[in-house]
């Protein structure tokens, strides 16, 4: 028989987009939901073990679209100082940190290996649910390719810590794509615009042409799922919508023009406001170079403009962090960094329900409701009225249930 949790006198917020409600109880079977009632007397089984919540919050499982688990260190390409071992052991570290903090769900953008995913799923490491990308597809000289010019060596493919696959022509990137999914990819991600931490390209360039990007997309969708496509500027966004790409991370440079494509295309945004402001605050003590720190200013500068653009417009706005390293912790900030532009509803809307939906788990995730897995969170007060109660994660967030299983407990 499986144990019965019962969450009583609860103040619910279910993300459904209804509105909260007061003394609400929640009844987690095993590794579901079975009832949520809300003014009805529930009969308490025998041996149910029953969880009073008056004066806390309950609600789903953030989700974070937007990680990489597998950057262990402020500058990606340091992870080779370690040794593997030493390596798997700090993936370990970020991924349960991330589950304390209250991610139940996080899609990695990029890198991490896929023995993870298999080592949360048989329990021997705690974290998140996983959903992983493999290798980012790159073209040369792309935001994946870390390779200073002084530089012609590629990272072995038998090395296990992040690097982009490489790759150039139409062949190559349907090439590349199906052997992440041979790899168990639930997403294939591409590098289709420039970026802040690599070393020879600028923000508002275009990367991959329309047909490359389509190749991937094509793979994808073949296998059932999708392209992220990591861009910043309206060119590269819009190459991006026209290659068929679902889900649009970052997009800082954006203007109303891309917003409305954005829309028009019922994509996704997953803007990743807390990287910007971590990195140009802490940065430098991290030994970021001025030249990537002064691309990380200029996309700080423009996150909350464009965040303001796609929210006016009616994009579907999801929710990511694009932490790295020791900033892993902060992955919290992003929902207050949002607030300061969206309503404190919708910020937790992107970060459950929407999520939920991008990743193609709203059937299972991201709200709380009877038949849904049961993941769920309790905090220490009303996050529609302090969404920065996340930055205090430590005591704040009191309880973490991952699948019906306890990870945290401080009630």
């Amino acid at each position: 028989m499986s144990a019965t949790i019962i969450f009583t006198n609860s103040f619910l917020i279910d993300c459904t987009g209804r509105e909260p409600q007061e003394g609400a109880t929640v009844v987690v079977e095993g590794d579901t939901i079975r009832a949520v009632e809300v003014g009805r007397r529930v009969t308490i089984p025998s041996g149910a073990t029953v969880i009073d919540l008056r004066g806390k919050t309950l609600m789903p499982g953030l989700i974070d679209a937007h990680v990489h688990m597998g950057i262990t260190e402020a500058i990606p390409s340091h992870a080779r100082r370690f040794s593997e071992a030493v390596y798997v052991c700090k993936v370990a570290a970020n991924l349960r940190e991330t589950l304390l903090e209250g991610f139940t769900t996080v899609r990695d953008a990029g890198g991490a290996y896929w023995g993870f995913k298999e080592a949360l799923q048989m329990g021997l490491i705690e974290g998140p649910r996983l959903l992983i990308s493999g290798r980012s597809l790159s073209q040369t000289g792309g935001h994946g390719d870390s390779r200073h010019p002084y530089q012609s060596a590629l990272p072995s493919d038998e090395d296990i810590r992040v690097s982009s696959l490489i790759c150039d022509g139409v062949d190559a990137v349907r090439r590349g794509a199906r052997e992440q999914l041979r790899l168990g990819a639930d997403q294939i991600k591409v590098m289709a615009g420039g970026g802040a931490m690599s070393p020879t390209d600028e923000l508002d360039t275009t990367q991959y042409s329309i047909p490359e990007l389509r190749a991937a997309v094509e793979e994808a969708e073949a296998a059932g799922t999708y392209v992220m496509a990591h861009v910043y500027s309206p060119r590269s966004i819009c190459n991006a919508l026209e290659a068929g790409v679902r889900s649009l991370e970052h997009g800082n440079l954006l203007d109303e023009a891309s917003a409305r494509q954005i829309k028009a295309r019922g994509a996704y945004l997953v803007p990743t406001l807390a990287t910007y402001e971590i990195i140009a605050r802490q940065g430098k003590e991290y030994g970021i170079g001025p030249e990537n720190l002064r691309k990380i200013n200029l996309a700080r500068e423009k996150s909350f403009e464009a965040l303001q653009i796609a929210y006016t417009t009616g994009v579907k706005i999801a929710s990511g962090s694009d932490l790295l390293g020791p900033m892993h912790i902060y992955k919290g900030q992003e929902l207050a960094l949002k607030g300061e532009v969206m309503r404190p509803m919708d910020v937790l809307l992107a970060t459950t329900r929407v999520n939920a939906e991008l990743l193609q788990l709203a059937d299972r995730i991201g709200t709380v409701e009877a038949g849904k897995w049961a993941d769920l969170i309790v905090v220490d007060g009303n996050p529609l009225e302090d969404l920065t109660l996340w930055q205090r994660h430590q005591t704040s967030v009191l309880l973490v249930m991952k699948g019906g299983k306890i990870y945290k407990n401080l009630l």
